[in-house]
């Protein structure tokens, strides 16, 4: 469980104060904070809306909105409320209902928790009436959604708050909101990880150290910047890939990515102390071998690369329907469907590499020529790969975010847990802070 946050960084505080009568941003009607991962801005815009709904109203109804219900209760309202608390609020959570209820000085708010993971997630919004709301993570969601969750702030005085790390520089929140502040009348704030007083030195060389490329732009740099170049350029060298280990792993898992004109990719993984590793693969090119293979030719080639072991699932390509009628109906192994989502998956993949908790073995010859030819296309105005040479990819990806993702967010779960104990004397203290304005 976090401790209480005793310091804050300038940006912080001013995240903390915006909304105060006594700040030169308090006619704002919004706020918007990007930039680098673990730079502190979701906690402190978290607490600021928190506190700023119980100087504002009483008896009222919030937003908080993350990528996904999950999402919402691990990185806000857990933190969160441990904080409200030891400032001698009460905080009395609904789970099932999805909303906390906070008594603050003798008043009662509710915050209800949103996800917007897709464009049927406006729906879950609708008929609401709020008085601010809070979307974390604002470059995931989709636009309908945040569009719905704007209007349903109809109450006199509602603001909106806004929290993410940088995409894509064509993304639509950028371009409206982030280079429109002005006239959205919208404080912005970009955050560096030097804003975060937590983050020790050596959390940040290992933060520089888990992304390449990209990703290592956008959330070490703190950059809206395009995707170019090789996916995973780290994994060029020859030292990228290991000898298999010897004896039998501790588990195993198969993924399969399942093309008829395009290629089948099967990786069978073992973990071995702790780490993943792809030991051997089945790879069949229809173009190349001149022979489109059955759903029950795949089959077999799928029990060969099991080779009588005792697997624990089958982790399939989604949009194989009828291969995974297929492994179901012969009642060998467990079938699950996989996550297809391309860039999240991307980036645990990446993640899962850099830290070394997914290995690839030598003798996986397709997978690695697959590593060199994996690019981005740089042709768009959305992240995307280009589509060749990407089944082996895909079938990783698809193993990466069922085996070791943090449960359904798309983000990989290697972050270290929130950084709350902060010791800079610099900085005033959350005590001074809230005294002045409660």
């Amino acid at each position: 469980m976090p401790a209480a946050i005793e310091r804050f960084s300038g940006k912080q505080l001013r995240v903390l104060t915006w909304w105060t009568d006594q700040s030169p941003d308090s006619k704002k009607s919004a706020i918007i904070c990007d930039g680098a991962v673990r730079s502190g801005k979701t906690y402190s815009m978290s607490l600021s809306f928190v506190l700023w709904a119980f100087y504002r109203f009483n008896g009222a109804s919030f937003g908080i909105c993350s990528k996904t219900i999950r999402s919402v209760r691990r990185n806000i309202v857990t933190p969160l409320t441990v904080q409200m608390r030891s400032l001698g609020c009460e905080c009395r959570e609904r789970v099932s209902e999805n909303y906390v209820d906070i008594f603050m000085m003798g008043r009662r708010n509710r915050f209800y928790y949103f996800g917007g993971k897709d464009e049927g997630s406006a729906s879950l919004i609708q008929g609401m009436t709020l008085s601010g709301i809070l979307l974390d993570e604002v470059a995931l969601m989709p636009r309908s959604f945040v569009e719905q969750a704007l209007a349903r702030c109809s109450v006199e005085g509602s603001r909106f708050w806004f929290n993410c790390n940088p995409d894509h520089p064509q993304h639509w929140f950028r371009q409206e909101w982030i280079l429109g502040s002005k006239s959205k009348n919208a404080l912005y704030i970009h955050f560096k990880m030097e804003d975060n007083p937590s983050l020790s030195e050596e959390m940040r060389k290992r933060y520089e150290t888990l992304y390449s490329g990209a990703f290592y732009r956008r959330f070490v740099e703190g950059r809206w910047s395009a995707a170019a170049g090789a996916v995973y350029p780290f994994m060029e060298s020859e030292k990228a890939f290991y000898d298999a280990p010897k004896g039998d792993a501790e588990r195993y898992v198969i993924s399969c990515d399942y093309g008829t004109v395009n290629p089948s990719s099967f990786g069978l993984w073992g973990l071995y102390g702790g780490v993943w590793y792809r030991v051997s693969e089945y790879y069949y090119d229809s173009r190349k071998e001149g022979m489109q293979r059955t759903d029950e030719e795949h089959y077999e080639g799928l029990r060969s690369l099991a080779a009588g072991r005792e697997i624990e699932r089958v982790i399939v390509d989604p949009s194989a329907a009828s291969f995974i009628q297929t492994i179901r109906r012969h009642g060998e192994f467990e079938v699950v469907r996989a996550d297809n989502r391309v860039v999240d998956g991307i980036r645990s993949v990446s993640c899962a590499l850099s830290e070394g908790r997914v290995r690839i073995c030598r003798c996986c010859t397709a997978t690695r020529r697959e590593f060199a030819l994996y690019r981005w296309d740089e042709s768009g105005a959305k992240d995307c790969p280009v589509k060749e040479n990407d089944h082996a990819m895909d079938d990783i990806r698809y193993f990466v975010t069922n085996v070791l993702s943090d449960g359904g967010d798309g983000v990989f779960a290697v972050a270290a847990a929130r950084e709350t104990l902060i010791k800079s004397s610099t900085h005033i203290a959350p005590s001074d802070y809230y005294s002045q304005i409660a």
